[in-house]
């Protein structure tokens, strides 16, 4: 091969190599900026509209996918809750497994949740407020409120209030002898000698100075001091720092662990953080029952060693819920009437160890009666009475009494208000107390019988 053959074939193979390189140096031009990093801080805003932005959307395109995966993460750890709500169905007594209720969350730590709770006891705060049981006497009754309250006492209606009812049939002669009628019926209606001779005297007093002309003036007299007797203040303490601490009593069967379970989802609905105190230590029914309601609600729920001591339980829940900020310590305690140790000493041995845990005593001491004891229910309280300052009264099961009177006996015999009535077994069937609505659903007089001689 000729030099001038080999000259001429380098050239070429020089010029077909540069041309190569020319045609393949504008794609890389868009890199070389890339790597520069200059598109990043333009992307977020996509103002560029030059050749370099297709460089930066393959530079940012995987950020995004980056970043979704991160939002989904909480996700799994909030799913678990309607799951455990789940488990709560356990046949331990009808009214654990009637209504899962969704977890309030977030709101109790709103100041203005916060502040009502410990400024007031139970009924004054989370729940219902104390200016709700503060309202004057002889308010007008809810409507609502009075028909559902009704049917809780279709019972109690269908006995001693019918029997009243045909009383004053036939459109008798308004005189003594009919008041006597009157007391006998009220008598054994489990409203107790002491209230019917309340009412009794108060009849007698309107009918000497003629102011009972007919049936109708009667009924509503009767009706009337029912609800004085039933209209009282709910005393609200002094501002204080801490969780409001409140001590479920009564003996057991009452449905003191159910009430518990009730209130708490009532609270936890209104946005309180809620801690429960398992007291009642020496029943595995009432310490499983209370943990169903704490997971059913939300609520934590501190619990000892099987027959731990109560009083070192529930001081170690006030400790809890003052070290992280609860509004409510919900204890309950127990309810047997014969141990080695008396149920009222161990009662009063509670109430100082709660005392000393909060430098207080408990805010509220609520009595749980069921209304189906009928003057039992009255003598429990005195009992109860003389172990805790008893705050108020919740009175369970009132659907299933014909003895609904017995309500205005342990008011007027203890000057004990009542907080709430049990009329059902679903969570919105504990029901606020309204002594309008409440004398005004137990007097309405049944129409089938108002004819009745």
């Amino acid at each position: 091969m000729s030099p001038t053959l080999i000259i001429v074939i380098a050239v070429v193979v020089a010029l077909g190599v540069g041309f190569m390189l020319l045609r393949k140096r504008p794609p890389s031009l868009p890199s070389d900026a890339g790597d520069a990093k200059p598109p990043k801080p333009l992307e977020p805003g996509k103002q560029d509209k030059g050749a370099e932005q297709p460089a930066a959307k393959p530079a940012t395109a995987p950020a995004q996918p980056a970043a979704k995966p991160a939002a989904p993460e909480p996700r799994p750890a909030a799913q678990p809750e309607p799951e455990v709500e789940v488990e709560p169905d356990v046949d331990i007594e009808p009214e654990a497994a009637s209504t899962p209720a969704p977890r309030a969350t977030g709101a109790h730590e709103a100041p203005a949740h916060g502040a009502p709770a410990h400024g007031a006891p139970a009924h004054g705060a989370p729940a219902h407020g104390a200016p709700a049981h503060k309202a004057p006497a002889h308010k007008a009754a809810s409507e609502e409120e009075v028909a559902a309250l009704e049917k809780g006492l279709a019972s109690t209606r269908g006995g001693f209030i019918s029997r009243l009812a045909r009383l004053f049939g036939g459109k008798r002669e308004i005189d003594p002898a009919l008041l006597d009628e009157v007391e006998e019926v009220l008598i054994t209606a489990d409203i107790g000698v002491q209230t019917t001779q309340r009412i009794l005297d108060s009849l007698r007093d309107r009918l000497a100075k003629n102011e009972l002309s007919d049936e109708d003036a009667v009924w509503a007299a009767i009706q009337a001091e029912a609800e004085a007797i039933l209209d009282r203040d709910h005393a609200a303490p002094a501002p204080h720092a801490g969780p409001t601490v409140i001590l479920v009593v009564g003996v057991n069967g009452v449905g003191k662990t159910t009430t518990i379970g009730k209130l708490t989802q009532r609270f936890t609905n209104d946005g309180r953080k809620v801690l429960l105190a398992a007291g009642d230590t020496f029943r595995a029914a009432a310490v499983l029952q209370l943990e169903v309601w704490g997971r059913r609600t939300g609520a934590e729920v501190v619990k000892g060693k099987d027959r731990a001591d109560p009083g070192s339980v529930i001081f170690d829940a006030i400790k809890r819920g003052q070290d992280e900020g609860y509004d409510l310590v919900i204890a309950d305690t127990a309810g047997r009437l014969h141990t080695k140790t008396p149920l009222m000493d161990e009662l009063q041995k509670v109430g100082r160890t709660v005392e000393k845990a909060l430098g207080r005593p408990a805010d509220q001491v609520l009595l749980v009666l069921d209304a189906t004891t009928g003057q039992n229910a009255i003598q429990q309280t005195e009992l109860f009475k003389q172990a805790l300052p008893l705050s108020g009264i919740v009175l369970t099961k009132l659907d299933g009494s014909a003895k609904g009177g017995v309500v205005l006996g342990i008011v007027d015999q203890h000057g004990l208000p009542i907080d709430y009535l049990g009329v059902g077994e679903k969570v919105e069937d504990l029901r606020e107390f309204d002594a309008a609505s409440f004398a005004a659903a137990l007097f309405d007089r049944p129409e089938d019988v108002s004819d009745a001689g």
